[in-house]
């Protein structure tokens, strides 16, 4: 079972997605991605809930 409340670095995020990490950085500045929680200078997370909301919209429309 997944804890959806769940904090990820940009790593475990990269891991989830299949997104490259630069790639991620960008579309969070385009608005294309969820923003992450700044909890430092240098420390930035994502909530789990919310990347698997985006992959699910992501998703919508999409045969696999």
């Amino acid at each position: 079972m997944t804890n959806t409340n769940q904090l990820l670095r940009i790593k475990e995020v990269s891991d989830l997605t299949s997104i490259a990490k630069s790639t991620i950085n960008l579309w969070v500045v385009q608005g294309k991605f969820p923003k992450p929680i700044t909890l430092s200078p240098t420390i930035k997370v994502w909530k789990m809930h919310q990347l698997l909301d985006w992959i699910e919209e992501q998703s919508n429309g999409v045969e696999i």
